[in-house]
């Protein structure tokens, strides 16, 4: 049976891969610890659970998700509250906001809604390897915008060939980000706006991991001036409330693009349970601190892991953002070649940088969504097991 040409273009998922790794070491015996994959393992606050729990009971619930196209009032009056307490940020909930199955569908609907075959579209390199998919699958290409550590992994946009920025007509990207953890300034985001202005560019300005910052305020794109004129942010319950499985999101900005994105999920699906969305309406309302107690924990494990890596021989200042490390290889190795080793070695699962683009070649990308008890075993395997790594000074 012959199956379509887009799907060619499209690699092998880098998280199926590394399940199916995990797996199959598995089956062999092997105790495999991974930290690879970002998905918290903590239970979603009970109040949460309990919300769901009461809707579900509801058999009004049973039917149709309420304003399928949309999402329910009541769920988009509860992020807008969210982003004004939250952000400072003002959304209509009528105009600028639509709930989304995970911020993740979002960037299709993005895709969907506004480029067209033949588009260019810049996406950060690297990237979140979601972005590329969306791009083909619209029949549009994808053009790299590469992020050096030299400049925090931020993009340089005055470097992006005017030519190149003439063409596009969409721009992916992702702060804080995945997989550097880099997070964007106000400078920054200003930058952002006008440059998108100037070359008439929309905005995908992907932000799931908005509430895991250390050290630094937390941030909206909608906070620069102009970013409405511009773009749309697509946000989730899944990393600060702990509900990636719930698949809970959504996109707010430009009510243009926001309206392009509703009428693409309008003929798509047909939106998300009733039940989910009034379990979020408790998330975004009353579990402030529940994201608090996860910014706690996942400090402790950074810590831990920061300090492993020290005794390794590691020297570097991480970036502030995301639940992840993302830490250069030793001298000798590349990335795929420096997870193999440490595989082999302690049957700890790391990302390598590679899959995440060509200027993620170097590095490698550390989980901390993993059980304490888990991650001290990992750290341990590699202390007693890793010697010797020489590292450029």
């Amino acid at each position: 049976m012959q199956t379509a040409e887009r799907l060619s273009k499209i690699p092998p998922y880098l998280f199926m891969t590394l399940r199916n790794k995990i797996n199959e070491a598995r089956a062999r015996g092997v105790d495999v610890i991974s930290l690879a994959i970002g998905d918290p393992v903590e239970a979603t606050p009970g109040n949460v659970v309990e919300a769901l729990a009461k809707a579900s009971r509801d058999k009004a619930n049973h039917r149709y998700p309420t304003d399928e196209e949309w999402g329910m009032a009541a769920f988009r009056e509860a992020v807008a509250r969210w982003y004004s307490r939250r952000y400072h940020v003002a959304l209509d909930p009528e105009k600028e906001i639509v709930a989304l199955i995970g911020s993740k569908e979002g960037c299709h609907h993005f895709a969907l809604g506004v480029i067209n075959p033949g588009d260019l579209v810049l996406v950060t390199d690297p990237g979140y390897p979601g972005y590329k998919p969306s791009i083909w699958f619209v029949g549009a290409v994808p053009h790299p915008v590469p992020m050096k550590g030299e400049n925090n992994f931020l993009p340089d946009l005055d470097a992006i060939p005017a030519d190149v920025a003439k063409r596009a007509t969409a721009f992916y990207l992702n702060y804080p980000n995945n997989p550097t953890g880099a997070v964007a300034t106000p400078g920054f985001l200003a930058d952002l706006v006008a440059f998108a202005r100037n070359y008439n560019i929309a905005v995908c300005y992907d932000n799931p991991y908005s509430e895991v910052v250390f050290g630094v305020d937390r941030r909206s794109f909608l906070n620069a001036d102009g970013a409405k004129e511009v773009g749309v942010e697509l946000n989730s319950l899944s990393k600060p409330y702990n509900m990636t499985g719930w698949r809970i999101g959504m996109a707010c900005g430009n009510p243009d693009i926001v309206k392009a994105m509703a009428t693409s999920k309008a003929n798509t699906d047909s939106g998300v349970f009733n039940a989910i969305q009034y379990a979020a309406i408790e998330a975004l309302d009353n579990c402030d601190d529940f994201i608090v107690e996860m910014l706690h924990i996942y400090g402790q494990r950074r810590e831990k892991v920061l300090a492993t890596l020290r005794d390794l021989g590691w020297r570097y200042e991480p970036p502030a953002g995301t639940f992840y490390l993302w830490t250069p290889v030793p001298e000798g190795f590349s990335s795929s070649e420096f997870c193999d080793f440490v595989f082999e070695k302690t049957a700890v699962v790391l990302a390598p940088g590679a899959a995440y683009g060509t200027n993620g070649e170097g590095y490698v990308r550390f989980s901390l969504t993993v059980e304490d008890e888990q991650l001290d075993e990992a750290l341990r395997r590699m202390r007693n097991n890793i010697e010797g790594l020489a590292f450029a000074t």
